[in-house]
């Protein structure tokens, strides 16, 4: 890539609110940076003069200077007299810990959704077919429910009772403790995810988040005016040690993490660490909200932690995200949100705004499921993990010089590889 001669091009890449409020300069040095970091300038890439980069920017050509200085200070840039400026440094190598993240290609997998399935199949998202009990499920409630169900005017913005119920078990089973009145059914995880941040968010707020992450949370959380930063993850997820200082530094909004199962790396996250980063989201007074969406595509190490929020102190804000969908089929969008009551109450309010309730018939669908849901899991679960041995294989045999790790569980493969844009596979 050559953007010598199209500084506007590097501007298009920059992250909102690059600039800050420090001095421009190093504003402007950790936006570069960071496109490095994130492998949006990939060595070798000829970056724009001084002054065409100072003029796209409307910024005298000192402080591009300056932010150049300090990129070829510590190895990310080297100049050469006839040849200009080029990146030196490889994606991630220099990467700072509670680092802020750019957007990214979030947008691209939202636009690829919004014009409908094609003919290549997209590697951007984890989605599978619908299970052949959602058949047998629709056909019982247009038999045996839906006289009753056309009794009442249909808005339910909390979600259907019957089906809370059944929720508020389910997460109690798996050691966190629930009534009915903490329940609020979402069309989606996405929407759960979507009402949360507008509920705590605003323009300069920040989220952390776990680096790698889910890639549709940036674009969430930016469209409220927030900004992101990212924490590593080992084998366990989130390092808490790693975690007290972004806290700390930026007085966050929101805590999300994806401890069972991560996406993209199918990591689990202990239940040590779970009470930990409980722990020290209490002390920093930041909500967490935990998704748990794919917590159902369970692999070969058995039963899970209990969620996060089982492990909040007294006085702690999580809220939890689970998912009918993820385990029958993206069509049946219904999922939930769990919360103290007086959070709840107030996610319902947001939600009456945003759609009066999920459709009935659908929450219907899903208390007919609900009760099969272990099962359901485990058929899902058995598909999934046929699937990633043939996907590896096929990567084993094709791209050897691609890494991988196994996941635990979830629905996605997280793969390094050796030097490309990962944006042009997916």
């Amino acid at each position: 890539m050559d953007l010598s001669r199209n500084p506007e091009q590097l501007v298009e890449l920059l992250p909102d609110g690059w600039a800050g409020s420090g001095a421009l300069f190093r504003g402007l040095a950790a936006a570069l940076r960071r496109l490095v970091d994130e492998g949006d300038l990939a060595p070798d890439v000829r970056l724009p003069s001084e002054r065409g980069l100072a003029a796209a920017l409307a910024l005298s050509r000192s402080t591009v200077v300056a932010a150049y200085d300090e990129l070829r200070a510590d190895g990310t840039l080297a100049s050469r007299r006839g040849s200009g400026t080029r990146v030196t440094r490889r994606a991630g190598s220099g990467r700072r810990l509670g680092h802020e993240l750019r957007r990214g290609q979030a947008d691209s997998v939202f636009a690829r959704l919004s014009q409908g399935p094609g003919s290549v199949i997209s590697l951007a998202y984890a989605a599978d077919a619908g299970t052949p009990e959602l058949v047998e499920a629709l056909r019982d409630v247009v038999v045996h429910d839906l006289p009753h169900l056309l009794s009442d005017a249909g808005y339910h913005p909390r979600g259907l009772y019957p089906l809370r119920e059944q929720i508020a078990v389910h997460l109690s089973r798996l050691g966190l403790p629930t009534s009915p009145d903490e329940v609020v059914v979402t069309t989606g995880a996405h929407q759960a995810i979507a009402l949360t941040a507008q509920m705590y968010l605003r323009p300069g707020s920040t989220v952390v988040v776990e680096s790698p992450s889910w890639p549709g949370c940036f674009d969430l959380f930016s469209a409220h005016g927030a900004r992101t930063v990212g924490v590593p993850i080992d084998e366990e997820g989130m390092l808490p040690a790693l975690l007290a200082a972004p806290l700390a530094e930026h007085e966050p909004d929101l805590l999300f993490v994806m401890p069972s199962f991560h996406n993209p790396t199918g990591r689990l996250m202990s239940a040590s660490r779970r009470r930990r980063i409980a722990e020290l989201a209490r002390q920093h007074d930041v909500a967490v909200v935990e998704d748990l969406a794919y917590s159902g595509r369970i692999g070969t190490r058995g039963k899970l932690p209990p969620p996060l929020g089982a492990f909040a102190p007294r006085g702690g804000e999580v809220l939890t995200i689970g998912s009918l969908s993820k385990s029958v089929w993206g069509g049946l969008q219904v999922d939930w949100l769990r919360a103290e009551e007086p959070v709840a109450a107030r996610f319902a309010r947001h939600k009456a705004l945003a759609d009066l309730g999920t459709p009935v018939l659908d929450q219907a669908v899903a208390v007919r499921l609900l009760p099969h849901l272990a099962e359901l899991e485990q058929t899902q679960a058995r598909s999934a993990a046929r699937r990633l041995r043939h996907l590896t294989g096929l990567l084993e045999q094709s791209l050897p010089d691609w890494r991988w790790e196994p996941p635990v569980g979830g629905s996605a493969l997280w793969i390094e590889l050796p030097d490309a844009d990962a944006g042009a596979f997916v």
